[in-house]
């Protein structure tokens, strides 16, 4: 059994949450908390397997919550919003930061014809987070400024004319590429591809939190665009991000793929094609295989490949099937990722 705790200041709230848990045999609701204090006390005296934040709450919040949590008692936390507003998902993201695995929304009422499907993605979220090995957070441990690392032999930037890196990224992927792109320079000579695993709904608000810390303006990809250097571009929710040639974004209503869409894997597999060794895959945290053939394929072709360290993953999913297959030119952390970029964009722009 999955052993669950519930935090949410809504009576209402509460009941419906622990009616949609409940509904799955393998879960069980053990407790219910109405502040972030509540939830303190209650993580102390009972460790659950997993808890379920509410942002706003009374006296102690969401955020708070989740920080003294994962400075003291580390566990899975999922955070259930109840809103799509920008604001509201932006707040979400700020709870990551903290420490929480994923943002999710809550499930619409029993008679909404969404109902059935958003309670099974609820119910997966609370088993897959659940297996997840949370580490003790220390306070601002993801925010400063980053040196640039040397690139190792793998490496010659001398001999790369880098026109695009590509990122993907699940699980635990919001806060690696916050500290990231925090760390590439505003006047960096090529534009970023991102596919990011997120909740469907919380792209703008995702793009919204990364904006107040990236030096690079951050774009949902539109179809058709033309990449710029110094930008970023997410892909949107519900398809397929690739690019053509003039270095044009490509959006296509295709099937998933690694039962994915956006799929990481057509994201690399399209700058392979196009790009081959004038291009940059990075591979981050998540749960799965996505990403980790193709970004075989792309160094194969000559590209620079670098994939996130075991260390410093939530979820070591997809850098682990890179590294296991042969994908990585060199697997790094975060800082360090955001380091050898700097290198080989500061050699570009030379």
């Amino acid at each position: 059994m999955i052993k669950v705790l519930i935090v949410d200041d809504s009576r209402v709230v509460q009941e419906f949450m622990t009616h949609l848990l409940s509904s799955d045999p393998d879960i069980q609701v053990v407790g219910i908390a109405g502040t972030g204090a509540e939830a303190i006390e209650f993580v102390k005296k009972k460790r659950p397997d997993l808890i379920t934040m509410d942002i706003h709450m009374p006296g102690m919040d969401g955020y708070e919550a989740t920080r003294t949590i994962m400075e003291t008692i580390p566990l899975p936390i999922v955070i259930v919003s109840g809103s799509l507003g920008v604001n509201e998902a932006s707040n979400s993201f700020k709870l990551l930061e903290a420490g929480a695995l994923a943002v999710i929304l809550r499930p619409p009422g029993i008679d909404d014809p969404g109902f059935v499907e958003a309670r099974r993605v609820l119910i997966q979220h609370v088993k897959l987070m659940s297996e997840i090995k949370v580490v003790r957070r220390f306070p601002k441990q993801m925010h400063h400024r980053i040196r640039p690392t040397h690139t190792s032999d793998a490496i010659n930037p001398d001999n790369k004319d880098i026109q695009l890196i590509a990122i993907g990224a699940s699980t635990g992927g919001p806060v690696v590429l916050q500290t990231i792109l925090s760390n590439l320079p505003k006047e960096l000579p090529v534009p970023v591809l991102i596919v990011q695993h997120i909740a469907k709904g919380f792209l703008n608000g995702f793009k919204d939190w990364l904006s107040g810390y990236s030096l690079l303006p951050i774009n949902i990809a539109k179809d058709g665009e033309l990449l710029e250097p110094g930008n970023v571009y997410i892909a949107p929710d519900d398809l397929q991000m690739g690019i053509l040639p003039g270095l044009r974004i490509t959006l296509d209503k295709l099937p998933p793929e690694n039962s994915l869409c956006p799929s990481v894997d057509f994201l690399f597999r399209s700058v392979a094609e196009l790009l081959g060794s004038n291009s940059v895959g990075v591979l981050l945290t998540g749960m799965g295989k996505d990403g980790a053939k193709e970004l075989k394929n792309m160094k194969d072709r000559g590209a620079v490949t670098i994939v996130q360290d075991e260390a410093s993953c939530v979820v070591f999913g997809m850098p682990g099937e890179a590294i296991r297959i042969g994908a990585a030119d060199q697997v790094l952390a975060p800082d360090k990722i955001a380091g050898v970029l700097s290198v080989l964009c500061q050699n570009i722009k030379d």
